[in-house]
């Protein structure tokens, strides 16, 4: 076998880092004539931490504007070191210097770099300059080689902060007003300061971001910063309003900055206490004097500055009140107590009772409520048995059946009424509008007969001719479509009437007639008719003279005049004598 050893003492892999070694093998124990091999080994140096970490510079300097942002990389240094992959790794901290607390530094594990980082904001006018002292320490040491360190190197670094032309800075991080509701518009509310922190001292100019409905409830003096209502507030309603201020530069408005301002509004007493709730007071028929009914209570919008003690009383421009009675218990809570025993919701089931509340504002301010108390049964233990209206009728000894069976029978009684009266006026009026019908006289005789002088007393011409009568009736039942064209004809004479022959005219002119209903029609015509034979047996035709006629003939006609015979038999015997 063959062992590769180094030949030189203390190699240095920085120095020189591969080598190349030929190695030749023979046989016959290198005897000549023996045969020979050669090969080439590659040997690499490993690495170890024997080489500490070095700045390439003890001083560094470095710029920073003002205006850099906390939290940002304001720059970098690193520091150089021989050795390779862990051998390799350091960490950057800051020992030492007056901006330890102004500047951080962290380690980037891949480039092996320290970054700085601001902590605090910069400001030039305050501070224009920092001196940091930083140091590089490896994190992995080999004891074997630490004769050979330390394995760490420092560097100082001047950081200088650049002066930039800046937003105005408020006084304050955040403001806090306040102001009394129902202020008048324009009342001040407060004001706000911001400076020019450059050294040049701009002038300030003063706005508001109207970017709520809250922002416009105010207005800012944009030369003062005093900040003014500009609506009248209720704290009921508004308790509090947040808005946001707005400061710049007049030489450079775009250099913008912002503040928070609340306002608090403040409380007034503006409104008189009220009852908690709608109260449902209850008072038993069998209740006792002095007796608690009900327990009230209020309560005011208004905070407990101004309305924490409520005083409860009666309204004392009223009389006593016979019935009821009020006790303050002086935790903002009354009680209302009877004043006599035995109520009756017979005699009276409701009851009001004004109450008059006021607070201890001030001023202090008060209202009056109106309870109902209502006069329930109760039982012996107290609990309400009813209130309605059907217990009276109970008492009097009417159930509820009794009660349905009379509210039955006067809608009953109802709807009779109702009917008869429809019926009355839906009775039909007679068809024919007729001032006078003839064939409807009646003549009506209180005596008992004047003889011959009755034949005056009614002309029977009107009986005896047709004529006589209305010559056109309208009926009541049907409104003609067409108006009917008036007939007249010639009045016959007495003598020459035929029944039978104005009968079918009028039946014709019926038929034809367009104004007369589709359905039939009764129309009546008295006629007495032509003589008879016989004669007329009425004292009515013998007007002025005696009869002559022989009545000798009447007995011939059988024994339904047989009577008038012997009447007429008599007269003639009577006037032969």
């Amino acid at each position: 076998t063959g062992v590769i050893r180094t030949a030189l003492h203390n190699m240095d892999r920085e120095a020189r880092e591969h080598y190349s070694v030929v190695i030749q093998a023979k046989d016959m124990a290198g005897q000549v004539g023996g045969l020979s091999g050669s090969t080439t080994v590659n040997i690499t140096l490993t690495d170890v931490n024997d080489n500490p970490p070095r700045f390439p510079q003890k001083h560094y300097q470095l710029y920073v504007p003002e205006s850099a942002q906390v939290g940002s990389a304001v720059g970098k240094i690193k520091a150089n070191d021989a050795d390779t992959g862990s051998n390799a790794d350091m960490k950057y901290t800051i020992i030492n210097g007056d901006g330890t607390g102004v500047f951080s530094i962290s380690t980037d594990k891949e480039t092996r770099e320290g970054i700085l980082s601001l902590k605090k904001p910069l400001n030039y006018e305050k501070k224009k300059s920092y001196t940091l002292n930083i140091e590089g320490a490896n994190t992995h040491l080999d004891f074997r080689f630490s004769h050979l360190g330390p394995f760490k190197d420092v560097t100082m670094l001047k950081i200088i902060v650049g002066d930039v032309d800046e937003p105005p800075i408020f006084t304050m991080p955040s403001y806090v007003m306040e102001v009394y509701e129902n202020a008048k518009i324009g009342t001040s509310v407060g004001t706000v300061t911001a400076q020019d922190p450059d050294s040049a001292n701009s002038l300030v100019r003063y706005f508001i971001d109207y970017n709520t409905e809250e922002d416009r409830y105010f207005t800012i003096d944009a030369s003062t910063g005093t900040i003014k209502t500009a609506k009248i507030f209720d704290r009921e309603e508004t308790p509090w309003c947040n808005i946001t201020v707005a400061a710049s530069e007049i030489d450079n408005p775009g250099l913008v900055s912002h503040v928070s301002v609340g306002i608090r509004i403040l409380d007034v007493n503006d409104n008189p206490p009220e009852l908690t709730r709608e109260y449902d007071v209850v008072v038993c028929e069998n209740a006792k004097p002095g007796q608690v009914i009900q327990t009230i209570t209020a309560t005011d919008k208004d905070n407990s500055a101004n309305g924490a003690r409520f005083h409860f009383s009666l309204d004392e421009g009223l009389p006593l009140n016979p019935n009821f009675t009020l006790r303050d218990n002086e935790d903002n809570t009354a009680s209302i107590l009877t004043r006599r025993r035995r109520y009756s919701r017979t005699t009276q089931d409701i009851y009001y009772l004004p109450v008059l509340i006021s607070d201890g504002g001030v001023p202090p301010l008060s209202s009056s409520s109106t309870l109902t108390i209502r006069v329930c049964a109760c039982e012996r233990d107290g609990r309400v048995r009813t209130c309605h209206a059907e217990a009276f009728l109970s008492s009097a000894g009417l159930s509820t059946g009794a009660l349905i069976a009379i509210l039955l029978c006067v809608i009953i009684l109802l709807a009779i009424v109702v009917l008869f009266i429809t019926l009355r006026h839906s009775k039909k009026e007679p068809l024919i509008i007729s001032e006078e019908d003839v064939r409807e006289n009646v003549v009506t005789y209180d005596d008992e007969g004047g003889g011959e002088e009755d034949t005056e007393a009614f002309d029977i011409t009107a009986l005896r001719n047709p004529s006589a009568a209305e010559e056109l009736k309208y009926r009541r039942d049907v409104r003609p479509e067409v108006k009917p064209v008036p007939r007249h004809h010639p009045s016959p004479s007495l003598d020459s009437i035929d029944v039978q022959e104005f009968i079918k005219q009028r039946l014709a002119e019926a038929d034809l007639d367009p104004s007369v209903p589709p359905y039939d029609s009764l129309q009546t015509y008295a006629y007495e008719g032509y003589r008879s034979e016989a004669g007329s047996i009425s004292s009515l035709d013998s007007a002025t003279t005696h009869s002559d006629q022989d009545y000798n003939y009447l007995g011939d006609w059988g024994p339904e005049f047989k009577k008038l015979a012997e009447l007429y038999g008599e007269i003639e015997s009577e006037r032969t004598t």
